[in-house]
């Protein structure tokens, strides 16, 4: 390493140290003792229930690694309301919740316009050999923040940073202003990045979609991976609330009448364990491709696996299909790490694995389980809200739409027009939605800008939820057990404060820098950031909430 580079890592590593002075992490690695890879995971749609749901069933080597020879905490959690994909893959790698990344939902609607926004969104990039709609993924124009992988490169130049996943926000938020995202395509079955990044692929993404290793998924059936009696802890195929999705194993993939691959088949991936094995073939192709972990510069590579997500919210995490899915990633993971310790070397790399939101149970379950719960619809929602301000206010239509599933916005044209003051307005519409019997919460624009319910229930994660420039006027949060019904048809989602969806895995292996065994202590998805940072030696990210796990030196 040159000497303006030595220089500038060591002043990282200072900085690191007085950021993080009171943690019971060892002191900050030399460049010698720094990883050369952060192998960084998520598991889309992966609560800390299921984790443990079927440990006595996981493969020696997979997820096993992380609880038996790793370091594990049993109550990690978001500090968020809104759990969704898009704003926890934008609080992972940052260290920061919506009210600082900007990321406030997977898509949001403009408070001024009503234009609709997606998380990732920006029509001045469009997809390397692909067909790209207006809303589509293509950029981290929206990301108000750093990442550490962002921190990571400016330190030195050298390191590189690639994201991965089924999802485009699963890639591009992970991979920050500077990274790389590769994006699975559904049209396709390829992997494809942006003209944000590059304006053509390297030969080794070439290379690896000239083989269509989707095609040879093409009939092949998902079968379960034990016999039938193993599968009693979860429930049985084909429930009510699956609707007109089939939801039985063995399932194939492609319809019996195709002839070849094409879109429904390689859209029908999605919901399976094949196309996560494809994200971690894409991610063995990376590491070769980009010589990740090869020399003194240390690399990121961020894989989010897509797939249990479809699978929960088409049957639940209840259901034996997701049951069986985790054990087809446990074995995936397996296989992708016995390659990590024969490329990179077991000695060279810390994995990281974490989720970016849990699930509710389906409220069909949670009611056979004598819970209050249920399926709220927004637009009767709307309807009711809007009725009661025109009986105050003499307007119709005085919130015209919820943007970002959890706020109601105020038409502000109406507002200025009729002389109305927008504060009494939301305070009046606040007061209409807790006349619901589905809303535990809620909270106008004014309580959130100036915190002054600090302390209420559930005020806290939803202040984080919400960032003034793009939050709507009265944020919202459903009681226990009850979901929003959207036009999906899901069996059940996530999106709450509530347990069943902030608590996810954070699982930890790299035995040169971490010493295995389960943490109590509670802890958030947050702290991870700025735990990376500490063994790459670098400052966390500025905007980064979180402070190092609490993990003991091996």
């Amino acid at each position: 390493m040159k000497k303006p580079q030595l220089l500038r890592v060591a002043g990282a590593v200072l900085l690191s140290v007085a950021a993080a002075g009171c943690s019971v992490m060892p002191s900050a690695p030399t460049a010698q003792a720094r990883p050369k890879l952060v192998v960084f995971m998520a598991v889309d749609g992966f609560p800390q229930r299921q984790v443990l749901a079927y440990r006595d069933q996981l493969a020696p080597d997979g997820l096993a690694r992380f609880l038996d020879r790793g370091a594990w905490f049993a109550n990690a959690h978001y500090g968020h309301s809104v759990t969704a994909t898009a704003p926890g893959h934008a609080t992972m790698l940052t260290g920061a919740y919506p009210h600082r990344t900007g990321i406030i939902n997977n898509e949001w609607r403009d408070v001024n316009t009503g234009a609709a926004v997606y998380n990732t969104g920006d029509t001045q990039h469009t997809y390397i050999g692909h067909q790209t709609r207006p809303l589509d993924g293509t950029s981290p124009r929206n990301l108000k923040v750093e990442t550490v992988g962002d921190v990571l490169r400016r330190v030195d130049p050298r390191s590189k940073v690639i994201a991965i996943s089924g999802k485009d926000r699963g890639a591009i938020l992970p991979a920050g202003r500077t990274g790389t995202a590769y994006m699975y395509m559904s049209q396709t079955g390829q992997f494809a990045s942006s003209t944000y990044y590059m304006k053509e692929h390297p030969a080794w993404v070439t290379t690896f979609n000239a083989g269509k290793p989707a095609d040879r998924y093409f009939k092949t059936e998902w079968k379960p991976l034990l016999p039938e009696a193993a599968y009693a802890r979860s429930l049985p195929d084909a429930q009510p609330w699956f609707g007109k999705r089939v939801g039985k194993l063995p399932m194939m993939m492609g319809a019996p009448n195709d002839d070849a691959p094409g879109l429904s088949y390689y859209s029908g991936l999605l919901p399976s364990p094949f196309a996560d094995a494809l994200a971690l073939d894409f991610a063995r192709a990376a590491i070769a491709g980009e010589g990740l972990g090869r020399d003194d510069a240390p690399d990121i590579l961020s894989v989010s696996l897509s797939g249990h997500d479809y699978v929960n919210h088409y049957w639940s995490a209840e259901s034996r299909l997701s049951h069986d899915h985790v054990l087809q990633l446990d074995r995936l993971f397996e296989a992708f790490f016995r390659d990590l310790d024969a490329t990179v070397g077991r000695d060279n790399y810390v994995a990281v694995l974490t989720a970016d939101h849990g699930f509710m149970p389906a409220p069909e379950y949670s009611q056979s389980q004598g819970r209050q719960a249920g399926r709220l619809t927004p637009a009767q929602l709307l309807t009711r809200i809007n009725a009661d301000l025109q009986r105050q206010f003499g307007e119709p239509k005085l919130v015209p739409f919820i943007s970002a599933s959890t706020a109601l916005v105020v038409d502000r044209k109406v507002v200025a027009q009729k002389g109305l003051d927008l504060n009494v307005v939301a305070e009046a519409a606040r007061a209409s939605l807790l006349a619901d019997p589905a809303v535990a919460a809620a909270y106008t624009r004014r309580e959130l800008e100036s915190g002054s319910k600090a302390g209420a229930p559930y005020f806290g994660q939803m202040r984080r939820s919400w960032h003034q420039d793009v939050s709507g006027d009265v944020h919202y949060a459903l009681k226990p057990y009850w979901m929003n019904a959207s036009s999906s048809g899901y069996s059940t989602t996530h999106g709450s404060p509530h347990e069943y969806d902030t608590h996810v895995p954070i699982l930890v292996y790299g035995p040169k820098w971490v010493k295995p065994g389960k943490v109590e202590a509670r802890v958030e998805v947050a702290d991870i950031a700025p735990t990376i940072a500490r063994w790459l030696g670098v400052p966390p990210p500025a905007a980064a909430e979180g402070r190092p796990l609490p993990l003991a030196a091996p």
